[in-house]
């Protein structure tokens, strides 16, 4: 068996508290480097989906008695850090999600600063705080240029936008957050409330019948959601109108959700999502700390309406630090903790070729819910997973680095007879979707999504 996904494996049963023995039955396939980055993002994925796996085949056998095996490869888990490259929904051309004004750019003293501005909002705020009310690349570049790079990172950061200044490893080990975040476990299981034990609900799949309320946009948490869906979850994405959303990549990680709009600043909405929390086993959300608890729907209020409830929360930075209510993405995660200056040999910074922080963390909440499932059957109680991008990073970077020869002649991609053995297809309201299978092999239970991804806001607020 390769030996880096089954320590890094480990490392994630440790966290939440199982041993290695839960391990037994798991098997990879295949080794590092996938792609052309000195990250080992194969083990580190191929570890998270088996976690999720390991979760899923305890609650299955919690059902059945049974045991079962969970086979993961190596290549495909990479590919899975990337899903949504190897989507393709019919119809006319997609329009790339990635703003044109995102990326890196020079600024004073030779450095450098990644603008995210994918989403309107932030996008808005960027050119604001520069002085500027449009702009091409060429014309934001040349309104950075002169800023300090530190300070354009607070100013920028305290006016509701979203960057980060780069830094090398070693600057980033003396910040107060890497710090922070350097104490806090790769994820957490924190009991929060009394509640009797709770059988899973009838069903045959690990997951039949448990409910999940995914308030997530991006990759990470909507991840979790389409994890836990791919083992029989009903699951429920809420968001609203009027809140940035991902456009058509929504449906790469919308597998097997329902999905309705809820506008929590309306009083009815607000009282429709507490009717929805009182029956529902999950709510999994990843907005900026306390942004929820300001509508009401904070972990102790949640616990309180619906005892037995598991919160899942992931948060850009943990949940301690000076940084601790920052906003924040895989991209400024890479770019702040010295991620991005390692993947560009220290001259320009460069991001992965994968959005591994994303998915991997997504995965990590995933198996944590599961986790907190099974406790809840045999110990009762309410139950928070807490994980983040940061933690996330550092437990990648943990992995070790590859020798930079041993990339020489790895490929961009895998080949495209290679993809095609990982794709299946999907017939969705807006056409046929072509899109990665599930990554986790189940010998009795196989992993699958029931329900087709569908628009946002399709579905009522309701439980089916």
């Amino acid at each position: 068996m390769t030996s880096a996904p089954i320590t890094a494996l480990n490392g994630i049963l440790d966290a939440a508290g199982l041993s290695a023995a839960a391990a037994s039955q798991v098997y990879f396939t295949g080794d590092d480097p996938v792609f052309p980055t000195r990250y080992r993002i194969g083990a580190a994925g191929a570890a998270a989906i088996a976690a999720t796996g390991v979760a899923a085949a305890q609650l299955g056998e919690l059902r059945t008695g049974r045991v079962q095996k969970v086979q993961v490869s190596v290549r495909a888990a990479a590919a899975a850090l990337r899903s949504a490259r190897y989507m393709k929904l019919d119809g006319p051309a997609q329009a790339d999600p990635m703003d044109p004004l995102t990326g890196f750019y020079p600024v004073a003293g030779g450095r450098w600063v990644y603008l995210h501005c994918n989403f309107p909002n932030h996008r808005d705020r960027a050119l604001a705080v520069v002085g500027i009310t449009s702009a091409t690349q060429d014309d934001l570049a040349a309104a950075v240029t002169r800023w300090d790079g530190p300070a354009l990172e607070d100013a920028l950061m305290n006016a509701g936008g979203c960057a980060a200044l780069t830094r090398s490893e070693q600057e980033w080990t003396l910040h107060p957050q890497a710090a922070a975040i350097k104490s806090l476990p790769l994820l957490e299981i924190v009991r929060i409330g009394d509640a009797a034990p709770q059988p899973l609900p009838a069903g045959t799949r690990p997951l039949s019948a448990v409910r999940v309320l995914d308030l997530t946009r991006v990759l990470a948490g909507p991840t979790c959601a389409r994890t836990l869906a791919e083992h029989g979850a009903d699951v429920l994405k809420i968001t609203a109108p009027q809140l940035p959303h991902s456009g058509w990549l929504e449906f790469d990680t919308g597998l097997g959700k329902m999905s309705a709009y809820l506008d929590l600043r309306d009083s009815k909405d607000a009282a429709t999502l507490r009717e929805l929390v009182q029956s529902a086993d999950i709510f999994s959300q990843s907005y900026r700390p306390g942004a929820l608890e300001h509508h009401g729907f904070g972990p102790g209020e949640l616990a309180a309406l619906r005892p037995g409830i598991i919160c899942v929360e992931l948060s850009a930075w943990g949940h301690d630090g000076p940084w601790q209510k920052r906003r924040g993405f895989d991209t400024i995660v890479q770019t702040a903790t010295g991620m991005a200056m390692v993947s560009g040999d220290g001259i320009k910074p460069q991001l992965m070729p994968v959005s591994a922080i994303d998915y991997v963390s997504g995965y990590l909440m995933a198996f944590g819910a599961m986790v907190a499932l099974a406790r809840r059957a045999s110990e009762g109680g309410s139950w928070l997973v807490r994980v983040s991008l940061a933690r996330t990073g550092r437990w990648i970077v943990e992995r070790g680095l590859l020798d930079r020869a041993a990339l020489s002649e790895v490929p961009n991609d895998l080949a495209p007879e290679e993809i095609n053995q990982l794709i299946t297809e999907t017939i969705t309201p807006a056409g046929k979707l072509r899109h990665l299978a599930p990554i986790a092999q189940m010998s009795e239970t196989k992993a699958y999504w029931a329900r087709p991804a569908v628009p946002l806001g399709t579905h009522p607020a309701k439980w089916p």
